[in-house]
């Protein structure tokens, strides 16, 4: 039998996954990890109150969730200082990148961000047929300077940045960043991609501005809320623009115990500066391991520590296949020069005892 024919885009994509979970590295492997401190989540896991609400909101999933979001909604524009008009809930930012992309990208239009900055924005520009380019990191960092002309140069109608970045950990502060807003291109979108601005130091995040429909903030409950598994995001932005997405999202798309998790989670300050606390111990500690053993940890700004093997992305694959061949699971950056580096996750005492242990063998073996 013929297969029915796909899209004209799709015909023309690979079917891929930007990330390849650690669980099917398990199943191929036939084994666990000993330590999982590869994909940025936290360990140290949601709020118990949040855990508590969805368990409590479990007996109650043959409802189907608010397709308003309307309570989450609310605590989020009383944290931020905005209105609820101001806010949209997603499923993870991931998702959110893909609902913005369908807004306001087509065949032809053009999409700006760093090479070898976070895939899933990429993905889903791909999936709607945009046309991608992109410039350098600057000293392992994004650079704002660069994606300026970038945008002016290709008519960019899209601009990617994360502000703290992933894959390296960098930051920039708040006046540059508002330096790059203030010089945006007529029509383009600056998207900002702060999903690590709970680990961030003072002074990075600029000033929430709704009534500038040239910027989109994208935050979610993956990371310092540990809520990476419930799939909860959301996005910040000019009211106009927030609207639109109900034009194109899954309206169901938030689960209920996911909704009621979250809203939990934001209420317990407490457990969230636990969180930070740990995660600034763990960034330590990394950074320790890595000088022990001859690397260099890159300065982070996020819940993990990007560390530079040193030689080339051949030497890193090598100490990464190593490491994984030892039961820890880490990632590293894509695309060179960046891949000259590993990246480890903020993890547990014994998460990090695993990995102190087991580096020395891997840098071993990769030699």
């Amino acid at each position: 039998m013929s297969l029915p024919p796909h899209a004209t885009i799709v015909q023309g994509l690979p079917a891929t996954v930007p990330f390849v979970g650690p669980e099917t590295q398990e199943r191929k492997r036939g084994r666990l990890f000993r330590a999982r401190i590869g994909a940025n989540e936290s360990v140290f896991g949601p709020s118990p109150r949040a855990i508590d609400a969805m368990r409590q909101a479990a007996a109650e999933t043959w409802k189907y969730c608010d397709p308003e979001n309307h309570d989450l909604k609310q605590a989020l524009a009383a944290r931020h200082g905005v209105k609820p008009e101001n806010i949209v809930l997603g499923e993870g930012i991931d998702g959110l990148f893909g609902y913005i992309v369908r807004l306001f990208v087509e065949p032809g239009v053009t999409v700006g961000t760093s090479l070898g900055a976070y895939p899933t924005f990429n993905f889903h520009v791909a999936g709607f047929g945009g046309r991608l380019v992109t410039a350098p990191y600057v000293n392992d960092r994004e650079d704002p300077e660069s994606l300026l002309a970038l945008a002016r140069q290709e008519n960019a109608r899209l601009l990617f940045l994360a502000n703290p970045d992933n894959p390296m950990g960098s930051w920039w502060d708040s006046a540059t960043v508002q330096g790059m807003i203030a010089r945006l291109p007529a029509d383009c979108l600056l998207c900002l991609d702060e999903a690590y601005c709970e680990f961030a130091p003072a002074g990075t995040m600029p000033p929430l501005d709704v009534s500038n429909p040239q910027v989109i903030r994208f935050r979610t409950f993956s990371k310092a809320y540990g809520m990476a598994g419930a799939r909860i995001g959301y996005a910040i932005g000019e009211e106009r623009v927030i609207r639109s997405f109900d034009k194109i999202r899954n309206h169901f798309g938030v689960n209920r115990i996911a909704q009621i998790g979250a809203l939990a989670a934001l209420e317990d300050e407490i457990h969230l500066q636990w969180v930070l606390d740990q995660v600034t111990a763990a960034r330590d500690r990394i950074a320790a391991i890595a000088r022990a053993n001859g690397l260099a940890p890159l300065p982070s700004a996020t819940n993990f520590v990007t560390m530079d093997c040193g030689r080339d992305g051949a030497y890193a694959r090598r100490v990464l296949a190593a490491l994984i061949e030892r039961d820890v699971f880490v990632r590293m950056p894509g695309v060179a020069p960046l891949d000259r580096c590993i990246r480890v996750s903020a993890g547990t005492e014994a998460d990090l005892d695993v990995f102190e242990e087991m580096l020395p063998q891997a840098l071993e073996a990769a030699r």
